[in-house]
């Protein structure tokens, strides 16, 4: 048989005159004659689904052995042939699955490893809860061959990217080496690049990931890589608090990358351009040479960014319609001179309402019901804002800004910011709700710091919310007071 496998390395699939002789072998009384026959068949070039049946049924027995050396050959041998043709293997998935609990951990690896590949879509989830419960006894060795089979399998079943991602997400949290960690981060990296349904996902674990990675080197390649992806995300706001973490807790050169990161959502998003430049000026002070020149290249260019659009909406004072409509007369008649902004009707545009009289009327009547919620809310906290003594002071209020979130969706705590303006002061109301249903904090207040405007304000008093229990929605508040200017 050896003579055999060496005589037909190099040859097609023609006239196999030797294949009745391999296939009488598979008959053979002795085991060791058995599988080799077996294994000759599987490595024939250009093999057939008919010319493999006879040798998976043989190397299917030997899966149930009792002897582990052949129940080793035997799934080594099925999860290279599951490569090339995985539906020839389906027929042993029932007794591969049994091999999942083996106590020898490398016949335990490769039959999951061979699951994967022939498994179907609809067995996806029962193959990650039989992994879970045996990943955490193997070796990292073993463990990245099945993240790399869970990647195959994810593009094999684009549909089921979430399970397979929530896999991967769990497993990276847990303990392992560095080479370990880098396959699953590979891994989702080559997902988010195949399958777009699963980029928002995939930048989420990997932005979890980071606040408690150990690996410069990976941080390094998660900061990179949510500073190309992040900006041209749905919401590319909840990714700066990850990225900003970074600058305060970690090395220098994740620190480095962090800059670069956040700098490129300045770049990108304009409307997140003034606070991207607050956090960049703060790494100015940083202790480390390379972070504050990459700050201050930042702050520098996405200044210069910020007054040149500035400048653009400053000058652009043409009605937007007008302007349009220029434009599309260009584009329909063209000229050999280029567009004249001289030739835009600069006269402002007529008001609506006062046109329309009725159907502004059921427009605004229409708004009002949408934001009817909305205005109760804000009644309620002038109300609680009203009724505090140290309050009581600063005269009517002349202002309330609608709640602005600070905090993410899925956080333990969840605090909103209402902004209450006075003739002298500037109350803000911090509504804190507890969701952790072990925990209840108490004295709770919120420390602010002035970063622009410093001087102008003046912070005179804090009341502190006595407690948060769970579910129940309390506020604190943090008042000040305009400084007087010296005349």
């Amino acid at each position: 048989m050896q003579v055999i496998r060496e005589s037909t390395a190099n040859e097609g699939s023609g006239e196999r005159p030797f294949y009745d002789f391999l296939e009488s072998c598979l008959r053979h009384k002795s085991e060791m004659v058995i599988f080799e026959a077996a294994r000759v068949i599987t490595d024939l070039n250009e093999v057939t689904s008919r010319e493999l049946q006879p040798a998976i049924t043989v190397l299917q027995l030997f899966l149930s052995s009792s002897k582990p050396i052949l129940r080793f050959a035997a799934i080594r041998a099925l999860n290279k042939v599951a490569m090339v043709h995985p539906l020839s293997v389906t027929n042993c998935n029932i007794d591969m699955e049994s091999l999942i609990s083996d106590q020898n951990r490398s016949i335990a690896t490769l039959a999951i490893t061979t699951l994967l590949k022939t498994g179907n879509e609809s067995s996806v989830e029962r193959l990650m809860k039989q992994i879970t419960s045996f990943i955490s006894d193997i070796q990292d060795e073993f463990k990245i061959v099945v993240v790399e089979a869970i990647q195959s399998l994810c593009l094999k079943f684009p549909q089921k990217h979430r399970v397979l991602m929530n896999f991967l997400s769990n497993i990276l949290r847990e303990e392992g080496g560095f080479e370990y960690k880098k396959a699953i981060v590979d891994s989702i990296l080559c997902l988010i690049k195949e399958i777009p349904e699963a980029k928002e996902s995939g930048l989420a674990h990997l932005s979890e990931f980071i606040e408690d990675c150990e690996f410069t080197y990976l941080s390094s390649q998660i900061l990179h890589l949510l500073g190309d992806q992040g900006p041209t995300t749905l919401d590319p706001s909840k990714y700066i608090r990850y990225i900003y973490n970074r600058v305060i807790l970690e090395n220098a050169a994740i620190r480095a990358s962090a800059v670069c990161a956040l700098a490129k959502f300045g770049a990108y998003c304009p409307a997140l351009l003034s606070r991207i430049i607050i956090l960049l000026r703060r790494c100015l002070y940083d202790n480390d040479d390379e972070v504050r020149d990459r700050a201050a290249f930042f702050v520098a260019a996405l200044q210069d960014q910020a007054s040149r659009v500035d400048s653009i909406d400053r000058d652009f004072s043409f009605p937007l319609a007008s302007f349009e409509t220029s434009l599309r007369n260009f584009v329909t008649d063209p000229s050999e001179s280029p567009f004249d902004m001289g030739v835009v009707d600069s006269t402002p545009e007529i008001d609506v309402y006062k046109t329309k009289g009725t159907t502004t009327y059921q427009n605004l009547h229409s708004n009002a019901s949408g934001s009817h919620s909305l205005d109760k809310e804000l009644e309620e906290s002038q109300g609680m804002v009203t009724g505090i003594a140290q309050f009581v002071q600063n005269g009517p209020i002349f202002k309330s800004c609608r709640s602005v979130e600070l905090t993410e969706a899925e956080t333990e705590y969840k605090v909103t910011c209402t902004k209450h303006i006075f003739k002298e002061h500037v109350v803000f109301q911090f509504k804190c709700t507890n969701t952790i249903q072990e925990q209840i904090l108490e004295d709770v207040s919120v420390v602010m710091e002035v970063i622009e405007g410093e001087g102008a304000f003046e912070e005179i008093t804090t009341i502190p919310l006595d407690s948060m229990p769970l579910g129940k929605p309390g506020s604190t508040f943090v008042s000040f007071s305009r400084a007087e200017v010296p005349g």
